[in-house]
């Protein structure tokens, strides 16, 4: 079942690189949560501009989602259900909308991506070497996740007006530790070189049944 999930839709390809989605899929009908709307709509434009470079460069996408505390819903049944709930966060997801066709994802119970999640599992299988972060916050799952990554020997890039959070100074603070402690590359999205980051590489073998 993973190889044939793995072979829909880039596959089956092996990347150097990855771009991650971090909490796109959100109500935001939290304290804070207008805030850090006013701030990701903007950033969702941007997102997604970024995506479709991703996937002409044959880069995966992977929505790296909190559950929100919906243990029962799968991924995409928690996108129909924040999309017909009528929450604050309805239009950041309708920028972001993921194709279940074409997109990865992940769902995770804390603020890092790794934290007891299978997305290291996916890496691996995908041969990834790079990953491109973009989402929210900014100032808190961004930097976690971006941690975990440089901890398990990732080369780590944040694309700088790709990430949201509440406020500015928290935010600035958090992409200047970003660079400053994981080496990370903090460019503008338009600046980051795709081809070079790396893209499709060679074919998945398949796992014998």
């Amino acid at each position: 079942l993973l190889a044939r999930s793995l072979e829909i839709p880039l596959g089956p390809h092996r990347s150097r690189a990855v771009l991650l989605l971090i909490d796109v899929v959100n109500p935001l009908d939290f304290p804070g949560g207008e805030d850090l709307l006013r701030a990701a709509l903007p950033m969702a434009e941007r997102i997604a501009a970024l995506k479709r470079r991703a996937w002409a460069a044959g880069i995966p996408c992977i929505y790296v989602n909190d559950s929100f505390d919906c243990w029962h819903l799968g991924f995409h049944e928690l996108v129909e259900k924040i999309r017909s709930s009528g929450a604050p966060g309805v239009p950041l997801l309708e920028r972001l909308a993921p194709d279940a066709s074409a997109d990865f994802n992940i769902l995770k119970p804390r603020h890092s991506g790794f934290f007891r999640t299978a997305l290291e599992v996916l890496l691996e299988r995908l041969g990834t070497e790079t990953v491109i972060l973009t989402g929210g916050a900014g100032d808190i799952c961004v930097p976690y996740t971006a941690n975990d990554a440089y901890m398990r020997g990732f080369r780590v890039v944040v694309a700088r007006d790709c990430v949201a959070s509440e406020g500015e100074a928290a935010h600035a603070h958090a992409l200047r530790q970003i660079a400053r402690l994981l080496k990370a590359d903090v460019s503008p999205a338009v600046e980051i070189d795709l081809g070079a980051i790396g893209g499709a590489t060679s074919s998945i073998a398949s796992p014998e049944p």
